[in-house]
């Protein structure tokens, strides 16, 4: 009888191990499982967040959508005092790089963008990612013309346009064509007029992109509200959104100062003082400097 006993605490016992080990086998084999299952969900989530922001690009920024003008009047926005606008992931809108005319005042009145020389037939791009709001013509004023919202909240608009290659309320990439350069509307020639508006304010499209060079000036542009005006930040680099005589130069491999003197027209000694460097000054690729 004794035996018996011991007998069948030893199978419980060897009974209660081998679930143990099963158990932590189930474990083990369901701990990949549930890897993969928070992966799906979480791309899942991703998926979400991309269609909403498709939907309505920059929409903690503009309650609103409307298809109807270029001005944001009457929409109760509320215009942050600082917010940082991402720069990366950009196209540029035309591989012309002759600026015609600069963003500020302009014969009696207030030139909202700059104009690049194009030719009539000539492809036009989307900047960067984002939602066409407008495709309108314009007599008067900006002819064919295109207005895109993007999702770091800027909206670009894209004037004097000779054909249309989108339709409204279309998600576009960064690089897709979106038009032909063109001379409608109140133009003197063929030429493309870019604008970068942040919530309705028009902003100098100097101080994000670079035509000559084909490159955006910094990766982050900061908008400030300041006593009615807005201040450009770029890499560290300060100043005043007032007309487009403020120009910058990106520091590539093998320039120095001498060299980026030399190619915008100004001294060492003026670079030095804009930047507040000195002339011993190692440069860093990407740095942002200040030229006028």
């Amino acid at each position: 009888m004794e035996f018996n006993w011991i007998k069948k605490v030893a199978l419980g016992a060897v009974a209660l191990v081998s679930l143990n080990s099963y158990s932590q086998d189930l474990i083990a084999r369901q701990a990949p499982i549930d890897k993969k299952v928070k992966s799906v969900d979480s791309l899942a989530l991703q998926k979400q967040i991309k269609a909403e922001q498709a939907e309505y690009p920059a929409y903690s920024l503009y309650p609103e959508w409307s298809n109807k003008s270029v001005s944001l009047a009457g929409q109760k926005l509320n215009i942050p005092e600082s917010y940082k606008i991402d720069l990366t992931g950009f196209s540029m809108p035309t591989t012309n790089t002759r600026v015609t005319s600069p963003f500020g005042p302009r014969w009696r009145r207030m030139h909202n963008g700059i104009d690049i020389k194009v030719h009539i037939g000539d492809t036009i791009y989307a900047a960067f990612d984002g939602r066409i709001r407008i495709v309108s013509f314009e007599r008067r004023g900006y002819g064919n013309y295109v207005v895109i919202r993007h999702d770091n909240g800027l909206e670009t608009i894209y004037g004097h346009l000779s054909k249309h290659l989108v339709k409204e309320n279309e998600y576009i990439q960064s690089g897709q064509p979106i038009g032909l350069g063109g001379n409608t509307g109140r133009s003197t020639g063929s030429h493309l007029h870019f604008e970068t508006r942040f919530m309705g304010v028009a902003i100098n499209p100097a101080f994000m992109f670079d035509f000559p060079n084909q490159d955006i000036v910094a990766d982050y542009y900061t908008y400030r509200k300041t006593g009615g005006r807005s201040t450009s930040v770029s890499s560290g680099t300060m100043a005043l959104a007032q007309n487009g005589t403020i120009r910058y130069h990106k520091v590539q491999k093998g320039d120095t100062l001498s060299k980026i003197a030399k190619q915008r027209g100004t001294t060492i000694n003026k670079l030095c003082q804009l930047n507040r460097i000195s002339k011993t000054t190692v440069l860093r690729v990407g740095q942002v400097l200040r030229c006028s």
